[in-house]
């Protein structure tokens, strides 16, 4: 019986509305990344930066509906960001794979938002994109996990994945590992709800 409720909790987070944040500095490909997932014709021919941000819908493969903040990269937009997390079921954090020079940039908001008190006590699982994979200089995506050290983040499900924004290549499967990720999530964060409110009674 127990399969059989987690499995209709699943099938009704599945019709659900899920909200992504979609992190990373400027001039990463975010908002090229969310215009690749929109419908053909909702598609814009010039993606222009997002000023302090956007907010995008669109249908992932499976049918979910995915609200999708697209958050400015610019520094003095940065501060933004905070404001959006406690409501997110996941984050994309897009990295710019061959802008080696902002690695440490990349790093330290990545650090502030791990740390952020509206995500650290909280399952929200994180996909990382590999950005810009067709550019010549561009890193893999074991390089960069080994430059960010992503194997220090232990409390929350993350998965890292090279991409293109232009081909489209590699965005797929990752926005597809998310989805799975944030339906375990909701229902592991809905389960301790429910076990926090029997100790209190």
């Amino acid at each position: 019986m127990g399969m059989l409720h987690n499995l209709a909790d699943l099938i009704k987070i599945k019709k659900d509305k899920m909200t992504i944040l979609v992190l990373g500095l400027n001039n990463s490909g975010k908002s090229s990344i969310i215009n690749h997932f929109k419908k053909s014709s909702e598609q814009t021919s010039i993606v222009v930066p997002t000023v302090g941000f956007m907010v995008e819908q669109f249908y992932s493969m499976s049918g979910v509906s995915i609200k999708a903040i697209d958050m400015s990269g610019a520094t003095r937009y940065r501060n933004l960001w905070e404001h959006q997390f406690k409501n997110c079921h996941g984050i994309i954090y897009v990295i710019d794979s061959s802008d080696r020079m902002r690695f440490v940039v990349v790093k330290d908001e990545l650090d502030l938002v791990l740390q952020h008190p509206d995500l650290s006590n909280r399952i929200v699982p994180i996909l990382f994109y590999g950005n810009k994979m067709d550019m010549e200089d561009s890193l893999s995506s074991v390089k960069i996990a080994a430059a960010l050290r992503l194997e220090n983040i232990k409390e929350k499900p993350w998965h890292i994945c090279s991409s293109s924004a232009v081909s489209g290549e590699g965005l797929g499967e990752g926005v597809q590992w998310l989805i799975q990720q944030m339906r375990f999530a909701m229902l592991n964060n809905k389960n301790a709800a429910k076990a926090r409110s029997k100790h209190s009674k």
